[in-house]
C-alpha cells in the first residue's frame, strides 16, 4: 500500500533502499527478510513520505505525510 500510495515502482523503491527488485517483491508478498533489509525498505518509504501506523485493533497500516501546496513527493 505504501509504494502504491507514493506512486513509485518496484525498481525505484529497490534503488532507494539499495536492495534488489526481487527483495521488494518478496517483502510485498510477506516473506521473511533480514531485519536490516526491512529497516532499509522502511527507511526509504519513510523518507518518501510514508507514515507507518501501529496496530490499533484494526491492524497496522500506512498513510502519507501531508504535503504543502505545490510540494511534490519524492523518494528522496
Amino acid at each position: 500500500m505504501a509504494r502504491a500510495g507514493l506512486g513509485i515502482g518496484i525498481r525505484e523503491l529497490a534503488e532507494q533502499a539499495q536492495v534488489s527488485t526481487n527483495t521488494v517483491s518478496r517483502f510485498e508478498a510477506g516473506e521473511e527478510l533480514k531485519g536490516r533489509t526491512v529497516a532499509a525498505l522502511r527507511a526509504a518509504l519513510e523518507a518518501a513520505g510514508v507514515i507507518f501506523i501501529q496496530e490499533n485493533g484494526e491492524g497496522p497500516g500506512v498513510r502519507l505525510r501531508k504535503t504543502e501546496p505545490g510540494e511534490h513527493r519524492s523518494p528522496t
